[in-house]
């Protein structure tokens, strides 16, 4: 198979769900190498735009095109498996479903490599008792072992801990297949991403991309918005002018030429276009503190606890005072959500105790929304006593209340069970935040959220005056929220540091193996041997593969360009180019090589 030209890619798709168009005439294509991130709204249609590239759905006008040759992958946000499977027989269930014939013993390596590389040891372990985050790695598993050409991937950091997000990144880094990612993790995309594109009925055409990470893709963005609203201010000046025009009398008028009337009324409608993509809905709330002025809220000392036969923890003590965030960080199943529980009074230590402030408020918002009663319609879950919320000292209609968290009118008499993950996050939410507190207590908060709502959240939780003690893999709000980091070891340490980035150091230091002491050999100094015009080489190469690097990178670029993608000739043009700039850069580096061997002797 080619190395050159797109592997599959969709052309002015559109879709719809009931009246509610998802997004219209989308078009993009996937290329060998790339890590293509997706993000939008809630509702903007990322994970049916997934599906219908996986051909589980098909869109209502547009094409879906991809190579004959190319194997594709598709993880979904949340897998299922039969019941009795082990980590082993799902991939052996995959294998066996290509209909191909293997050779002896070709079954079980693939699958021991495939479940090595994605970090199973007990390759018989039941899918039943695996957690959220090792189910992830399970149906990442599922599609690694079919060798696929590219991946498609929903969401697939929710429900990973922070190492698995760390594994999951050098996995994708390294590995030789594209890939097309449906992501709300800033942090993950910044690491990841090779290209960026964002569904938003914000843009004309309905989508925003950018080449390169998170971080690039918020500069274009930034400067696509800018030039929209001088484009607003440009459109109402010159409505402003036509409007005075059209309101003279007939006379005056009579004498302007139909085209200027006809002019008129095009710049009144192109206005309203830009306007309405300029007026953006975002979630409105903030978090309800007391007026409590005590220093100190909530004292642990000497706090224990152990499950099963696993200390989880043990000898914990700290104070929770007025503006302190602690981030709660560790592994799945070190007992992050179990000490929340603790705190919030659900469950019970083995030893020690916790001091609380008098009349102390505390909101605990559970990772598994276990407060919903999903049979609940979205009016009785926002307002349970009537029509009208109490929210810092006023009363605000259900519709009001409602819209603030983004949900339509026509939504309030829906059951929370047909609610979106995202859309059940906000409820519990808008439920949280009408309750006073001097503690919050948020157990991965942010999942299933758009990025525009953990901007809101972000925001609001750093305005929030109480303490905060948070669980979350989106390291993007742990290192914007946390003024400090509590790290659980999941074997009955736990420690405070001054922040992530010193934590993963520690947790670094600690996995690595110890090292048998290295005997040191003398050996007698060799010349360089260098001729002198391989000296001059050497002296000039690393500039010479900067330059032929960006050389190709331009030209990478240039085969991304739609223009050239769906022109055969430009693009069979662009191709071979690419392929030889490509054996420039592959030369210059063997060169490279080979002179260094020389010079290090």
């Amino acid at each position: 198979m080619a190395d050159i030209g797109p592997l599959t890619g969709v052309l002015e798709i559109s879709k719809s769900f009931g009246a509610q168009a998802l997004f219209e005439q989308v078009s993009f294509n996937l290329f060998p190498g790339d890590r293509l991130g997706i993000i939008g709204p809630n509702g903007s249609g990322k994970t049916t735009l997934l599906r219908i590239l996986a051909g589980h759905e098909v869109p209502d006008s547009g094409l879906v095109v991809t190579r004959r040759d190319v194997k594709l992958g598709y993880v979904p946000q949340e897998a299922t498996f039969e019941p009795g499977l082990t980590a082993r027989s799902v991939l052996h269930q995959a294998l066996m479903a290509t209909g191909r014939n293997f050779m002896p013993n070709e079954l079980e390596a693939l699958i021991g490599e495939t479940l090595g590389k994605t970090g199973f040891e007990d390759l018989e372990q039941p899918v039943s008792t695996m957690s959220g985050g090792w189910l992830k790695r399970q149906s990442i598993a599922k599609e690694l072992v079919l060798d696929p050409d590219v991946l498609l991937l929903d969401e697939p950091t929710n429900h990973l801990d922070l190492p698995g997000l760390t594994w999951l990144e050098d996995l994708l880094r390294r590995s030789r297949f594209a890939s097309l990612i449906v992501s709300h993790d800033r942090w993950f995309l910044e690491n990841v991403a090779t290209r960026m594109i964002e569904l938003n009925k914000v843009y004309p055409q309905g989508t925003l991309a950018a080449t390169g990470p998170y971080s690039d893709f918020l500069e274009a963005r930034q400067l696509f918005l800018e030039n929209q609203a001088k484009e607003q201010q440009t459109l109402e000046n010159k409505v402003r002018r036509e409007v005075e025009w059209l309101k003279r009398g007939p006379k005056a008028r009579a004498t302007k030429a139909q085209y200027r009337i006809d002019a008129a009324h095009a710049l009144l409608d192109a206005l309203d276009e830009v306007t309405s993509r300029n007026t953006t809905a975002t979630v409105k709330f903030d978090f309800g503190a007391t007026a409590r002025r005590t220093k100190r809220l909530m004292t642990v000392r000497n706090l224990a606890k152990t499950l099963g036969e696993r200390e989880l923890f043990k000898s914990l003590s700290f104070v929770l005072s007025p503006g302190v965030r602690v981030a709660l960080v560790g592994a799945n199943g070190s007992g992050k959500t179990t000490l929340l529980r603790i705190l919030a009074n659900e469950l019970e230590p083995d030893s020690g105790r916790i001091e609380s402030a008098d009349g102390l408020k505390v909101v605990y918002f559970d990772q598994r929304l276990q407060k919903l009663d999903l049979d609940q319609t979205l009016r009785q879950a926002l307002a349970p006593d009537g029509d009208a919320v109490s929210y810092r000292g006023a009363q605000v209609h259900i519709s009001s209340w409602a819209k603030r968290f983004l949900f339509r009118q026509d939504q309030l008499t829906t059951p929370l069970r047909a609610l979106s993950g995202g859309e059940r996050a906000r409820v519990m939410i808008a439920k949280l935040v009408t309750t006073p507190a001097d503690i919050l207590l948020l157990d991965e908060p942010t999942n299933d959220l758009d990025l525009a709502t953990l901007e809101v959240l972000e925001d609001s939780l750093l305005d929030f005056p109480g303490a905060i003690i948070l669980v979350t893999h989106d390291r993007y709000m742990l290192d914007k929220i946390a003024t400090t980091v509590l790290g659980l070891d999941g074997q009955g340490g736990a420690a405070f540091y001054g922040d992530y980035a010193q934590w993963q150091r520690d947790i670094a230091v600690k996995s690595e193996p110890e090292k048998e002491p290295r005997v040191v050999r003398e050996r007698p100094s060799r010349p360089k041997r260098l001729t002198w015009k391989e000296q001059r080489d050497y002296e000039t190469i690393e500039e010479r593969i900067a330059l032929a690097e960006e050389k190709l990178a331009k030209l990478l670029d240039k085969l991304h360009d739609p223009s050239i993608a769906t022109n055969a000739i430009k693009l069979a043009e662009c191709s071979t180019a690419v392929e030889e700039a490509q054996a420039e850069v592959d030369t210059l580096f063997t060169r490279w090589a080979e002179l260094e061997e020389k010079v290090q002797g």
